[in-house]
């Protein structure tokens, strides 16, 4: 997939998303989610050992957005699996909702970030649908800071609503909000 012209400003180089060998960029990705996520090099030490376990999973799998050779965004996911750490905590606050269920027959999408420079331009919603596209399952969850952002707002412009709020990670400064969707997500 092909996005003319939308390089970073000044440069309006073409923006091409396609499959992303994770394993292989985890650096160049997690540099990605630093600027856009505000992570500091103690946090991408440890998100790198994740990422790199995640990528062994079953059905793991990612796509990346490239400007000039350079990676612009990223998003990954697998088929979710109640053993995994992430359903373990989210587990029960989806529970006390009634809608635990969203753990089972559904695509995760652990991670999807786009660099400051290139967002508001379609990006990220080309990764997300272009990577549930493909998933066997037949819904899609996630976990996104519980805050209004243009992250949540693109999330419920592709269907997902809000399954949980105010869910608390180990170590995490804010709390978060479990979403779901039925797939294929909304264009």
């Amino acid at each position: 997939m092909r996005f003319p012209g939308h390089g970073h400003r000044g440069h309006p180089q073409d923006v091409v998303i396609g499959p992303l060998d994770l394993s292989a960029h985890v650096d160049e990705a997690l540099a990605v989610q630093a600027i856009a996520f505000g992570l500091g090099p103690d946090e991408v030490a440890v998100r790198r050992q994740i990422v790199l376990r995640h990528m062994t999973y079953p059905g793991a799998r990612a796509l990346g957005a490239t400007a000039g050779g350079r990676l612009v965004g990223f998003v990954y996911g697998m088929p979710n699996d109640r053993t995994h750490w992430w359903s373990t905590v989210v587990e029960p606050y989806l529970r006390a909702q009634g809608h635990d269920h969203w753990l089972d027959d559904s695509f995760v999408i652990t991670e999807l970030h786009v660099h400051p420079h290139h967002q508001n331009r379609g990006i990220g919603r080309a990764l997300i649908t272009t990577i549930t596209d493909a998933a066997a399952e037949p819904r899609s969850i996630l976990s996104a800071i519980d805050t209004e952002s243009p992250a949540r707002g693109l999330y419920r412009s592709l269907g997902y609503q809000d399954l949980a709020r105010q869910v608390l990670f180990p170590s995490a400064p804010k709390p978060y909000a479990v979403m779901g969707a039925d797939l294929p997500l909304r264009r």
